[in-house]
C-alpha cells in the first residue's frame, strides 16, 4: 500500500471511529430512562442483563446496515452479533478504529470476561431454570408428557435415556392424581440417569377450544364457503343453511365477537370471518383451510386476533390447580400472559397457596401480540422474581399474528430474549411429522436445527416421541459445533 492510499485508509478509519463514538453516545443516552423504568427506583442493586436490554433496544432503534458493511470491509465486527453484549461489542470495535486511525482510543478495549459476560449471564440463568445441561449439547429438549404417563415409570424413563432434559404437564388434560404420578416418575428418572430432569406444569389459562361439535356426517370436511354456527351454551345446532355447528370451551368468546372479526382454528390450519350474530350464537364464513378440506373436531383451539375478550389470563380453574403445581412441579407455564401486571397476578394467586418458602420458576408463553409488544417491560419485571425464561408458543402466536409475519417475530423474540439473558422455549409442531409418523419431513428437521438457537426445544406427544428424542438430541448435539446462537463456529470440515 502506498503512502497516499495508506493515508485515505486512516482518514476513513477516522470517520467510522467518529461514527462508532456517535453511536455509543446515543445509545448510553436515550437507555437511561429505559433503564429506570426496567429498575424502578428502588434501592436494588441495578440488574446489569436489564442494563444491556436497554442498550440493545436503543441500538436497534437505529438503522445501522450502512454502517455494518463499512466495519465489514475493515475486518471488523459487523455488529451483527451483539446481543448480549451491547456495549462491550461497540468499545471493542471503537478501540480497534482508533487503532486503524492512529488515534488514542477514548474507552478502553473490553476484557475477554467482561466481553462474553451476557453469555456466562445465560448459561447461569438457563441452568437456574431448567436444571444442568447434559453433557453433550447446550440445548435442552422439553417433552409434552401424555396421559399413559402417569401409568408406570417406564415411559418417562425412556425419555430421560433418550435425551429429554424437561417433563412438560399440561394441566389442561388429565388431573392432579395423574400429574403427581409424572412429577414423580420424572424425578425417579432423573436420579435413575444421574441427570437434572425437571418439571415444568403449563396452567391452561382461558384457551378458547371447541366443545362438542355437529357436522354432516364424522368424513365432512370444511371448504372455502361453508358455514360454523358457534354456540356460547348447550348443545350445538345445525340447519340447512348452516350444517357445521360447535359449543366453544368459553361462553364470553361468542358474545364479544364483531361482525367481519377473523377466527382461526387449530393452529390456523382454517381461517374464517364473522358473518351474523344471534342471541348467544355467532355464524362464522370459512375463507381460508387446507387443499382437502379441515375437519371439525372437539377441543380444537380457537384464536381470535381481532376480538378483544379483556379476560384474566388466571382462571378459576387455574387456581385450584396451582396448589398441585406448587407441590410438584420446579417450572410454571404461565399461559396468555401479556403484561407486567400479569406476572403480580401470578405471584399473588401464589402467595394465597402458601408458596412463600420457594419460588417456582416460570416460563412466560408468548402467544399474543401484546405479549410482544410488552416483552420488554415482561422481561423487567420477571427477572425480579427468580429464574425465568419465554416460550416462543409458535402455533397460538402464529394464528394470532398471521403464518408470514411468524419467522421474522421468532428472531426478534429470540434476540431480545438473548440481550436479556433469558433463556428461550422454541415450541410448537418441532418435528411433529416424526413424532406422529416415525419419519420427518426435510423443512422440519431444518426447523429443528435452527432451533439450536434457543435454550429448550419442546416436543409435543405422539407414538413416536421417543424416537424424536433420540434424533434431536444428536442433531443438537452436532449443531452445537457448528452454532451459537448466530454466530457460527468453524470446526473443521470433513467432507471436502
Amino acid at each position: 500500500m502506498n503512502s497516499q492510499d495508506f493515508h485515505q485508509e486512516t482518514l476513513q478509519a477516522s470517520a467510522l471511529l467518529e461514527d462508532m463514538l456517535a453511536l455509543r453516545a446515543t445509545v448510553i443516552d436515550a437507555s437511561t430512562a429505559l433503564i429506570e423504568g426496567f429498575t424502578g427506583s428502588g434501592a436494588a442493586p441495578v440488574d446489569p442483563a436489564l442494563v444491556n436490554l436497554a442498550h440493545y433496544l436503543c441500538l436497534r432503534h437505529h438503522d445501522i446496515r450502512p454502517l455494518q458493511r463499512r466495519l465489514m470491509r475493515l475486518g471488523l465486527s459487523s455488529l451483527g452479533r451483539l446481543e448480549g453484549r451491547v456495549v462491550p461489542t461497540l468499545d471493542a470495535v471503537i478501540a480497534a478504529l482508533a487503532a486503524l486511525a492512529g488515534r488514542q482510543s477514548p474507552v478502553a478495549m473490553p476484557l475477554e470476561e467482561e466481553f462474553f459476560r451476557g453469555e456466562a449471564r445465560l448459561e447461569e440463568a438457563s441452568a437456574a431454570l431448567f436444571g444442568r445441561p447434559p453433557v453433550n449439547r447446550r440445548t435442552r429438549i422439553m417433552v409434552t408428557l401424555p396421559s399413559e404417563a402417569a401409568a408406570g415409570p417406564d415411559f418417562i424413563l425412556d425419555l430421560a435415556r433418550r435425551g429429554m432434559d424437561v417433563a412438560r404437564i399440561n394441566c389442561a388434560h388429565d388431573g392432579p392424581e395423574a400429574w403427581r404420578a409424572m412429577a414423580g416418575f420424572a424425578r425417579a428418572a432423573g436420579a435413575a440417569t444421574g441427570r437434572d430432569i425437571t418439571v415444568l406444569m403449563d396452567i391452561a389459562g382461558p384457551k378458547i377450544r371447541t366443545a362438542a361439535v355437529q357436522m354432516p356426517d364424522k368424513k365432512s370436511r370444511l371448504q372455502p364457503g361453508d358455514r360454523i354456527r358457534l354456540v356460547a351454551s348447550g348443545l350445538p345446532r345445525t340447519c340447512a343453511e348452516v350444517l357445521y355447528s360447535a359449543g366453544v370451551s368459553l361462553p364470553e368468546m361468542v358474545t364479544r365477537l364483531s361482525i367481519g372479526d377473523r377466527v382461526r382454528y387449530d393452529d390456523g390450519k382454517l381461517e374464517a370471518v364473522v358473518e351474523s350474530l344471534g342471541d348467544g350464537e355467532a355464524v362464522i364464513r370459512v375463507e381460508k383451510t387446507k387443499a382437502r378440506g379441515t375437519k371439525l373436531k372437539p377441543e380444537k383451539g380457537i384464536n381470535l386476533p381481532d376480538t378483544a375478550l379483556g379476560l384474566s389470563p388466571l382462571t378459576a380453574k387455574d387456581e385450584t390447580d396451582l396448589v398441585t403445581v406448587i407441590e410438584c412441579a420446579d417450572m410454571i407455564g404461565y399461559s396468555f400472559v401479556s403484561r407486567p401486571e400479569d406476572i403480580d397476578l401470578l405471584d399473588s394467586m401464589l402467595a394465597r397457596h402458601g408458596m412463600a418458602d420457594r419460588t417456582l420458576g416460570l416460563i412466560a408463553k408468548i402467544e399474543q401480540p401484546e405479549a410482544v409488544r410488552n416483552l420488554p417491560a415482561l422481561i423487567a419485571r420477571a427477572r425480579r422474581r427468580g429464574p425465568f425464561g419465554v416460550m416462543i408458543a409458535r402455533g397460538d402466536l402464529a394464528a394470532e399474528i398471521g403464518f408470514e409475519r411468524l419467522a421474522e417475530m421468532q428472531e426478534e423474540i429470540l434476540w431480545i430474549s438473548e440481550a436479556a439473558s433469558v433463556p428461550a422455549v422454541w415450541a410448537t409442531q418441532v418435528l411433529e411429522d416424526l413424532v406422529r409418523e416415525g419419519i420427518p419431513t426435510r423443512g422440519e428437521m431444518t426447523d429443528a436445527a435452527m432451533a439450536a438457537r434457543a435454550e429448550c426445544v419442546m416436543l409435543n406427544k405422539g407414538p413416536a416421541v421417543g424416537q424424536a428424542v433420540e434424533l434431536l438430541d444428536r442433531l443438537l448435539a452436532r449443531m452445537d459445533e457448528h452454532m451459537f446462537k448466530k454466530t457460527p463456529t468453524l470446526r473443521a470440515l470433513k467432507s471436502w
